[in-house]
């Protein structure tokens, strides 16, 4: 286990691989931790430097009362990659995770040399929707929204053919801290980046799922559209998260980008 003290949080993360190798940096979804990406790791090869942490109110990572800013998130990326001397890298980031690439490149181009942005945009959802689901939680939990995350989470498929394992993302996702939940629901709700996400000129990856009911395929369509010469890769029969439903399709879009732009 991995803790580094950064600022006002200890940040829990995994860097596994050569320390001298090309570096890819994982960020996690809303309700989940870095094991999001257990299933897409060993599917890489083993001259990359792996990167994964967990955000800010999730996993191990400390969870603060309070309301986040993506400004917050951010900054904790950035002085992981500082505190591990990271430079150039390409960062994954899947949902929010994907919001906090597309950030912390507008922020700092000397960190990020390409970003990968799964099943995200520069504005998820609306305020309003954002506040409604921090009051749900609030009274119910999120155990109130359970049913409802995981219907957007994965496929009909994955909910008919793998039951047990969902049972095992069900848990993660509750079990997620509600100050961090609620943090990061916040950090989201106010979050629009368009601008910002439409100035940068680096290397992009967009991935989708065609059956997600958070980033629609469109939207995330439309976050490619934003940076010139971005790649979109659409994967069918998967929900938010394909890195689970279908790792080796992820992995090998993944490998083709890197190879593209030299990153292996």
């Amino acid at each position: 286990m991995r803790i580094a003290k950064l600022a006002d949080i200890h940040v829990h993360f995994s860097d596994e691989g050569p320390r001298e190798g090309p570096a890819l940096v994982f960020s996690n979804s809303l309700g989940t931790d870095f094991r999001l990406w257990d299933d897409l790791v060993p599917l890489l090869p083993a001259n990359l430097r792996l990167i994964r942490y967990d955000t800010r109110g999730h996993g191990l990572t400390d969870a603060p009362e309070g309301a986040y800013f993506m400004g917050d998130l951010v900054a904790d990326a950035a002085r992981l990659l500082d505190h591990l001397g990271v430079r150039e890298c390409v960062f994954v980031g899947l949902s929010i995770g994907g919001m906090i690439a597309q950030g912390l490149a507008a922020e700092r181009l000397d960190l990020v040399r390409a970003v990968v942005l799964s099943n995200t945009a520069p504005k998820i959802g609306t305020p309003e929707i954002w506040r409604e689901r921090i009051e749900m939680v609030k009274k119910g939990g999120i155990e109130a929204l359970a049913d409802t995350i995981l219907a957007r989470w994965f496929s009909r498929r994955f909910h008919e053919a793998r039951a047990e394992e969902l049972t095992g993302w069900r848990h993660m996702l509750t079990r997620t801290p509600r100050a961090g939940y609620i943090g990061c629901s916040a950090a989201i709700g106010e979050t629009d980046l368009y601008e910002s996400t439409a100035r940068l000129r680096l290397p992009a990856l967009a991935i989708a799922g065609n059956e997600d009911g958070s980033t629609p395929p469109d939207l995330v369509r439309e976050t490619a559209g934003l940076i010139p010469g971005a790649r979109f890769h659409l994967i069918r029969g998967a929900g938010h998260i394909p890195c689970v439903e279908s790792p080796r399709e992820y992995a090998d879009v993944l490998m083709r980008f890197l190879e593209e732009i030299g990153h292996v």
